[in-house]
C-alpha cells in the first residue's frame, strides 16, 4: 500500500509540473490518455502527458522527439530516467529532480510553441 501511495505522489508532483500549461494549450487524448497540446493540432502533436502505471509513473514530452538539443543541461540523474523517446519513468521524484524536469519542460514549451 505504501508503494502505491508514493506513486500517488509522484503522480500529483508530475501533474503540477504541468499545470502552468494546462491554460496555455488545449487538452486532447492519444491512445486513451489525455494530453496536452496546441490548439487545434493533429492527433499526433502532443505536448505532454503523465501516465501512471502499477509499479511507476511516466512522463512524456514529445518535443524532446523533435528537438533533442531541449535536454541539454539536464542532470544525469534525469537523463538516467529517460527511458523512451519521449519518455522519463519515475518511481520516485525528489524535489531536486522535479525542478531539473520543470526546467526541461519550459524549454521544450518554449521551443513548441514557437514551431
Amino acid at each position: 500500500m505504501a508503494a502505491a501511495q508514493g506513486l500517488a505522489a509522484v503522480e500529483a508532483r508530475l501533474q503540477a509540473i504541468l499545470e502552468p500549461y494546462r491554460s496555455r494549450l488545449e487538452p486532447a487524448t492519444i491512445y486513451g490518455m489525455t494530453t496536452l497540446r496546441r490548439t487545434g493540432a493533429r492527433a499526433h502533436d502532443w505536448f505532454a502527458f503523465v501516465k501512471p502505471a502499477s509499479k511507476h509513473v511516466g512522463f512524456f514530452l514529445m518535443p524532446m522527439v523533435t528537438w533533442p538539443d531541449v535536454l541539454d543541461g539536464c542532470s544525469p540523474a534525469l537523463l538516467k530516467a529517460r527511458t523512451g523517446k519521449s519518455a522519463f519513468t519515475f518511481r520516485t521524484l525528489d524535489e531536486e529532480l522535479a525542478r531539473d524536469l520543470e526546467a526541461l519542460v519550459a524549454r521544450s514549451y518554449e521551443r513548441y510553441v514557437a514551431a
